[in-house]
């Protein structure tokens, strides 16, 4: 008994579907096709089996890319092992696909029977008519979203090619080319017929279409032309006698005078065409550029212009490249072709290739042998321009200086060279060439990186100067307010007593007369730990830069201390006393520990305490 799976790409996923009752199927095809049309018929012909979606769009785009081409992924591969049951003797699996390329793959690699005619296209144009009522969750709107969005991206994929060997922009500017030579050809000889009127022997010195267009725009009125203006013509026609027999014509014409309307009418159109002329030498130099880069082969060995047209001619350089070389020969003569077939005449020798030097450099008998040579050398070149990835002119002059070969050889009788050595001798230079390019690529890669390297160097050095400076400048800006910090309460202290007032002259016998020297050594005790106070204030201030008052000033110990007012006539002696202590303080840098330093100022508090008692 004979199975049949049909399996169904959809873009959700790879479906497998089981064709019941496949015998009767098969024998009655128009009840099969009438089931299509309705769904619950068709589920009584037709069973899912598996089904697999696809994870992401990514890989959608990729199983739909190699189903096109006709090859098998890894998922469709392990899905249809998963899916099928393995063949026995009684029961033969037949899979049913819609494109035979894929058939063929599937066979080859799962060793079972495919097929793709009979009753296989009517079952899957019913399963896509019915696929949501075979797949849960999946609803008429999200499948044209999915399909939607997979076609577009299938087409861009398609769509996408290199941008530097893209031919349509070849067929384009070709197209332009040769309207614009009929185009301008035609308004060429509408400015000779206007502007014989004015100045008839003009057309019959200058011959030239654009050096017409150019003579009339300067001469414009002939009465105002001069023996002066001969230099400017000079340098427009390229050749003194023209000019001077222009100039000679133009004192001596039969043609009549015109106004100044028709005369500016004229000049507008004629510089049209001028302008035209230019852009069209233009589109010449952009097709040539075009066709070094995307055919250097073809257009090296017969031409810029005569290889645009055979590309365009074909459609694109693939299929150029797929045509025999039979059929390049007669590329562009197809209605002479089957004009001679049907009257069973002479068939045309040459078509597009005609327009090559080559043919009309060979003698009248021998340019249908050289056409054939030249058509299977186009054919070469272009297979080795479309399906090479790097590409060279090598092969274009190799091939060329064989087709000249040919000419001498139907000239002279010289033999040619054989096909096998010039080629060999190609591929030698090919490969050279390649090499010379990678070379010079590195070493322009080198030279950026070098010259990065030297200026990311040059600005590492820079910067960190800058920084100096800047540093130096903010440093300077700080100590300022600093300094006048540190001073300013030494300054206030005294601020209007001069030292001879503060101090007077006392003979030094008499230097403390009335206060005793343990007086002296309390006020040394109690005073000694403010200053020190103030010093380690001093320093807080310097290292942290900041302007605040002194919070904890001598004033506020002194209220700490409890006793007995100074009198008034020993302030002096207290002040000389505090000048004393000022000027040992270098000596008393050394500063105690936080525990000892709270001892000794108890320990002290209390002997000046009983002092003052006593």
């Amino acid at each position: 008994m004979t199975q049949l799976y049909v399996l169904f790409e959809h873009a959700s996923g790879f479906c497998l579907f089981l064709v019941k009752e496949f015998e009767e199927v098969g024998t009655f095809l128009p009840q099969v096709e009438e089931a299509v049309t309705q769904s619950s018929k068709f589920q009584q012909v037709v069973k899912l089996v598996g089904f697999k979606a696809f994870s992401s769009a990514a890989s959608a785009l990729e199983n739909i890319n190699a189903v096109s081409e006709g090859l098998l992924t890894e998922t469709l591969s392990a899905f249809l092992e998963v899916n099928l049951p393995k063949p026995e003797k009684k029961n033969v699996i037949q899979l049913g696909v819609s494109d035979a390329k894929l058939g063929a793959a599937i066979s080859e690699a799962l060793k079972i029977s495919v097929t793709h005619i009979g009753v296989v296209p009517e079952v899957v144009r019913g399963i896509r008519t019915h696929l949501t009522f075979f797949i849960k969750g999946l609803t008429p709107a999200s499948m044209k979203q999915t399909e939607l969005g997979l076609g577009h991206s299938y087409s861009r994929g398609k769509v996408k090619f290199n941008v530097n060997r893209v031919d349509n922009m070849i067929i384009q500017s070709i197209a332009i080319v040769d309207q614009l030579d009929k185009d301008i050809n035609t308004f060429a000889m509408r400015i000779k017929e206007w502007y014989s009127y004015h100045f008839p022997e003009l057309a019959r010195i200058v011959t030239d279409n654009y050096q017409y267009a150019l003579c009339a725009d300067f001469i414009k009125d002939r009465n105002t032309f001069t023996q002066e203006s001969v230099e400017k013509l000079e340098e427009i026609l390229m050749d003194s006698a023209k000019a001077q027999a222009v100039f000679d014509a133009s004192k001596m014409t039969m043609g009549m005078d015109i106004s100044p309307i028709d005369l500016m009418n004229i000049e507008r159109f004629v510089k049209r065409v001028i302008g035209l002329s230019r852009y069209r030498k233009e589109l010449a130099v952009y097709l040539k550029d075009r066709m070094s880069s995307v055919a250097p082969n073809l257009s090296v060995l017969i031409g810029e212009i005569v290889g645009a047209r055979l590309i365009s001619h074909a459609g694109s350089l693939t299929n150029l490249a797929k045509y025999p070389a039979s059929t390049v020969q007669i590329l562009g003569a197809e209605k002479a072709l089957f004009r001679a077939i049907k009257t069973r005449s002479n068939t045309p020798k040459y078509g597009l290739i005609f327009h090559s030097s080559f043919i009309s450099r060979a003698a009248t008998t021998n340019k249908g042998r050289i056409s054939r040579y030249l058509a299977n050398k186009c054919s070469l070149a272009s297979r080795i321009d479309c399906f090479t990835e790097n590409l060279t002119s090598v092969f274009g002059e190799k091939l060329r200086d064989q087709v000249e070969e040919r000419l001498k050889f139907f000239d002279t009788g010289d033999l040619p060279r054989k096909n096998n050595e010039v080629m060999s001798e190609a591929l030698v230079e090919h490969n050279n060439v390649l090499q010379e390019d990678v070379k010079t690529r590195k070493r322009k890669l080198d030279e950026i990186v070098d010259d990065k390297a030297v200026e990311n160097d040059e600005a590492a050095q820079e910067v960190p100067k800058k920084k100096k400076k800047k540093k130096n400048k903010q440093e300077v800006k700080e100590t300022v307010p600093v300094n006048d910090v540190t001073v300013a309460p030494e300054e206030e202290a005294l601020p209007d007593v001069p030292e001879e007032e503060a101090l007077p002259a006392v003979p030094e016998e008499e230097a403390l007369p009335d206060v005793p020297e343990e007086e002296a050594v309390a006020e040394a005790a109690v005073n000694g730990p403010i200053k020190k106070k103030k010093k380690k204030k001093k320093k807080k201030t310097e290292s942290t830069e900041v302007h605040e008052p002194q919070v904890n000033g001598g004033e506020e110990l002194m209220e700490e201390v409890p006793g007995k007012e100074v009198p008034k006539e020993k302030e002096a002696d207290y002040l000389e006393v505090q000048n004393d202590m000022n000027d040992e303080e270098p000596v008393m840098e050394t500063v105690p520990t936080a525990l000892g330093t709270k001892k000794n100022k108890k320990k002290k508090k209390k002997k000046a305490k009983q002092e003052v008692s006593e």
